[in-house]
């Protein structure tokens, strides 16, 4: 995808790199059985669908991504950000500010997770809990 940090291992299976490039995530998913697992904190300790894998489903194409729009969120240090102001709010509008700044379209943008966020909620996906048999 835009700056290649998703790497495929299989296809349920595949490694997605931090945006500092100091972490790594596993991330398996399992779209016929509704699972979806993933070593970042937000899906480990959170509770919710983390980044890394909304990225594999977007690679998968099971979400909508568009590359142009992915272009212009590259290389933006979204761990920096959310540890630096500790707010999602603060670092969205950060992030689309830039966006629009490196020639973005910010309805485009809206559209687009707004369109991801939709099919996110339509789709039933559970992880596991640790020590059970994937």
């Amino acid at each position: 995808m835009a700056d290649g940090r998703i790497k495929p291992k299989s296809d349920k299976e595949a490694t997605v790199i931090s945006s500092d490039e100091q972490r790594e995530y596993s991330v398996f998913l399992d779209l016929e059985r509704g699972i979806a697992t993933s070593t970042d904190n937000g899906t480990k300790f959170r509770g919710y669908i983390g980044y890394p894998i909304i990225a594999f489903l977007m690679l998968k194409g099971a979400l909508p991504y568009d590359e142009e729009m992915a272009s212009k969120l590259e290389g933006i240090k979204w761990r920096y950000l959310n540890e630096k102001y500790k707010s999602y709010r603060i670092v969205e509008k950060i992030v689309t500010e830039e966006f629009v700044k490196r020639g973005g379209d910010r309805e485009k943008l809206e559209a687009l997770v707004k369109q991801v966020m939709e099919k996110l909620e339509k789709m039933e996906l559970f992880s596991p809990e640790e020590g059970e048999e994937i």
